[in-house]
């Protein structure tokens, strides 16, 4: 079986540590923004489950743009490594690391 779209964020995290997704969605007509980092997702806008094997995206959700950033995120000052990536082009990335 396929991972989930939020298990292959994570992944793409965990296989690339030195970056931090910021990932605008829409689940249910409700937008949220979800930071992934090191195989860990935790949402800016929403309660997030106490079960950290939950992805906050889940594959209801509809993903807007993502945003790449250096780690360590820091919301007064983040480093965008690239800003607005559709989920389409981000396939490709998630490609090139295997995921």
């Amino acid at each position: 079986m396929a991972d989930s779209l939020g298990r292959r964020l994570e992944q793409y995290t965990l296989k690339r540590p030195s970056e931090v997704l910021l990932v605008a969605i829409e689940t249910d007509g409700q937008p949220d923004e979800v930071a992934i980092f090191k195989g860990f997702s935790s949402s800016l806008m929403n309660p997030t489950a106490f079960d950290p094997d939950v992805p906050v995206v889940c594959d209801r959700a509809t993903v807007l743009s993502i945003d790449r950033l250096e780690s360590p995120y820091n919301p007064n000052d983040p480093r965008y490594i690239q800003k607005g990536i559709s989920w389409g082009e981000f396939q490709a990335l998630l490609s090139s690391v295997g995921v």
